[in-house]
């Protein structure tokens, strides 16, 4: 493809870089479509590379042909509804079945990925079994299983993410010294089963352990801020799946129970500790893998729901705080109530992250981006006030685990918060462009797998086992 416009006939050179660097982020955007397959996207793209090189030709700059030439190319959604319609068996291929392309190289990689997947979700199935030929059992060794639960399944996902992106040796060994410190973490110390300690191992172990899987994720470029983004993204599709297992695995269990009762078997014993347990870690494996081979058919639903969610988040934490100046009550600070607030600003960072990850980064500001400013603003000024009802408590009655592992992650939610607000609020006034919110956002993910590392290795003896 050439531009008549310059001498050697191609683009001009002084925005050609620019103007590549908007050619994948659209070929990026585009291929996350599951209507559109590889030689349709190639196809647009010529289309699309023709029409900005006529526009340059004509006097505009490369970047303004290329703005110009996405609004002549139409809307993606009407072109993903057309290529629907036309195509409507090859999508149904591409929803239900493994392959089912016009490639057969990509069928024969979709039979390796499923393959692939069968292998690490038996050997996380297995794993989870050996403890008990060591005397171990579900019922009464819960203070080992609760912590070491996710050492069980999310290695055998990372196994598989590395397969897929042929990881280098060195990201490998680092990526098993990991698993390793993350498994001598959560048994080296005596723990009882009531320690705080215990249940913060249990809660920030994963969030170590699958920022681990993140390694094995991005291992085919990891510097890059985009493959961060896609991350983000397949932890939130991974999820979606992952419940929706969990909701047919819950009706498959019924069933069992009632038809062997149904003729005087009881079925209890083996599905408390065969049918759960296994079908728990190998069901985070079989998710992760959809998504990969599924390439974005749930990410057609989850901005839906972040788009319902946010505005009803935003609802919520606006009537809290009317709420709280009404009644001027102060915030508990117990463990349930710290847990509650913790989760509840986690999920509207969750939210920010998942509907950035979304986003067409072309589009301009709008008024859901406003509703988020709102949604972020909100939960900044709660964070302020659980921070300051924790140092009071902290002052007057002493520090504990729970205490100090509270006050860490809302220094951290803080900081986060309140940058992205501001990047919010620069991006809503059309000052700061959209990708310095996405540079932020994921480039703040270490952070938290950072903290999550502290809390599992420094708590227990800092706290003499509390």
């Amino acid at each position: 493809m050439t531009a008549p416009g310059s001498p050697d006939g191609t683009t001009a050179s002084s925005g050609q870089d620019t103007l590549e660097a908007q050619f994948a982020q659209w070929r990026h955007y585009v291929r996350r479509r599951p209507e559109l397959q590889r030689s349709d996207t190639e196809e647009l793209e010529d289309h699309l590379r023709g029409s900005v090189d006529e526009l340059v030709a004509a006097g505009l700059r490369p970047d303004e042909a290329f703005l110009v030439a996405v609004k002549r190319l139409g809307g993606l959604d009407e072109l993903s509804r057309e290529f629907a319609r036309e195509h409507s068996e090859r999508l149904w291929k591409q929803l239900v079945l493994t392959g089912g392309t016009d490639d057969p190289e990509t069928d024969t990689r979709s039979r390796r990925d499923l393959i692939a997947m069968i292998i690490c979700a038996v050997g996380a199935a297995v794993s989870i079994k050996i403890p008990e030929l060591f005397g171990l059992g579900f019922q009464q060794d819960g203070a080992f299983y609760a912590p070491n639960f996710s050492l069980f399944a999310l290695p055998w996902l990372a196994a598989y993410l590395a397969w897929r992106r042929r990881a280098g040796t060195a990201l490998i060994g680092v990526m098993v010294a990991l698993f390793a410190l993350g498994a001598v973490a959560a048994n080296v110390y005596p723990l009882a089963e009531d320690s705080q300690s215990l249940v913060l191992t249990t809660i920030h172990l994963p969030i170590a352990m699958w920022f681990v899987v993140g390694l094995a994720y991005v291992a085919d470029d990891p510097r890059s801020s985009r493959r961060r983004m896609d991350f983000i993204r397949f932890t939130g599709e991974c999820f979606v799946y992952f419940v929706l297992i969990a909701l047919g695995g819950g009706v498959l269990t019924a069933f069992t129970v009632g038809t062997f009762q149904a003729i005087g078997i009881d079925p209890e014993g083996f599905i408390s500790q065969w049918l759960l347990p296994c079908g728990v870690v190998a069901a985070v494996v079989v998710a992760g893998w959809l998504v990969e081979a599924k390439q974005s058919v749930v990410e057609n639903i989850a901005p839906v729901l972040t788009r319902l969610f946010t505005p009803l988040f935003t609802a919520a934490l606006l009537a809290f705080l009317v709420a709280l100046v009404w009644t001027t009550a102060g915030i508990n600070v117990e463990r349930e109530a710290l847990i509650l607030f913790d989760l509840l600003l986690v999920v509207v960072l969750g939210l920010l992250l998942y509907s950035i990850s979304a986003r067409d980064p072309l589009a301009p500001p709008g008024l859901f981006d406003r509703l988020q400013l709102a949604l972020v603003v909100s939960a900044l000024i709660i964070d302020v006030l659980v921070l300051w009802a924790i140092t009071e408590r902290i002052t007057e009655y002493g520090t504990t685990p729970n205490k100090a592992a509270a006050l860490g992650e809302n220094v951290i939610l803080l900081a986060n918060l309140a940058w992205s607000a501001w990047l919010m609020l620069g991006f809503v006034r059309r000052r700061t462009p959209f990708a310095a919110l996405e540079r932020w956002q994921t480039g703040y993910l270490p952070v938290y797998a950072g903290w999550a590392w502290i809390v599992v290795l420094l708590f227990p003896p800092l706290f003499s086992y509390l």
